[in-house]
Protein backbone atom coordinates (compact mmCIF):
# COMPACT_ATOMS: atom_id res chain seq x y z
CA UNK A 1 0.00 0.00 0.00
CA UNK A 2 1.36 3.41 -0.99
CA UNK A 3 1.13 6.08 1.70
CA UNK A 4 -0.53 9.36 0.75
CA UNK A 5 2.08 12.15 0.69
CA UNK A 6 1.92 15.24 2.88
CA UNK A 7 1.45 18.44 0.88
CA UNK A 8 2.11 22.13 1.56
CA UNK A 9 -0.16 25.17 1.83
CA UNK A 10 0.84 26.10 -1.72
CA UNK A 11 -0.16 22.69 -3.04
CA UNK A 12 -3.53 22.80 -1.25
CA UNK A 13 -4.19 26.29 -2.63
CA UNK A 14 -3.39 25.08 -6.15
CA UNK A 15 -5.48 21.91 -5.69
CA UNK A 16 -8.51 23.97 -4.60
CA UNK A 17 -7.89 26.90 -6.95
CA UNK A 18 -7.72 29.48 -4.16
CA UNK A 19 -5.15 31.87 -2.69
CA UNK A 20 -2.76 30.73 0.05
CA UNK A 21 -4.33 33.38 2.32
CA UNK A 22 -7.66 31.54 2.04
CA UNK A 23 -6.03 28.31 3.17
CA UNK A 24 -4.53 30.02 6.23
CA UNK A 25 -7.91 31.62 7.09
CA UNK A 26 -9.62 28.22 6.77
CA UNK A 27 -7.06 26.64 9.10
CA UNK A 28 -7.81 29.29 11.73
CA UNK A 29 -11.54 29.74 11.39
CA UNK A 30 -13.11 26.79 9.61
CA UNK A 31 -11.09 23.91 10.96
CA UNK A 32 -9.50 22.90 7.67
CA UNK A 33 -7.74 19.62 8.53
CA UNK A 34 -4.10 20.61 8.85
CA UNK A 35 -1.15 19.30 10.80
CA UNK A 36 1.64 21.55 12.01
CA UNK A 37 5.04 19.96 11.54
CA UNK A 38 7.64 22.28 13.00
CA UNK A 39 6.77 25.71 11.59
CA UNK A 40 5.03 24.33 8.50
CA UNK A 41 1.43 23.34 7.88
CA UNK A 42 1.00 20.02 6.09
CA UNK A 43 -2.09 18.34 4.68
CA UNK A 44 -3.43 15.11 3.27
CA UNK A 45 -5.43 15.96 0.15
CA UNK A 46 -7.95 13.22 0.96
CA UNK A 47 -8.74 15.02 4.26
CA UNK A 48 -8.98 18.39 2.52
CA UNK A 49 -11.31 16.95 -0.15
CA UNK A 50 -13.55 15.42 2.52
CA UNK A 51 -13.65 18.76 4.39
CA UNK A 52 -14.79 20.47 1.17
CA UNK A 53 -17.42 17.75 0.53
CA UNK A 54 -18.98 18.19 3.98
CA UNK A 55 -19.27 21.96 3.46
CA UNK A 56 -16.18 23.27 5.22
CA UNK A 57 -15.48 25.75 2.45
CA UNK A 58 -19.12 26.81 2.05
CA UNK A 59 -19.14 30.53 1.18
CA UNK A 60 -22.40 30.97 3.12
CA UNK A 61 -20.74 30.00 6.41
CA UNK A 62 -18.11 32.56 7.38
CA UNK A 63 -16.93 30.55 10.38
CA UNK A 64 -17.10 33.69 12.45
CA UNK A 65 -13.76 34.86 11.12
CA UNK A 66 -14.33 37.31 8.28
CA UNK A 67 -17.21 39.40 9.55
CA UNK A 68 -19.36 38.26 6.66
CA UNK A 69 -17.24 40.06 4.08
CA UNK A 70 -17.21 38.45 0.66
Amino acid sequence: MIAEPWVSVEEVATHLGVAKDSVYRWIEGRRLPAHKIGRLWKFKLSEVDEWVRIGGADANDNGGQDGGAR
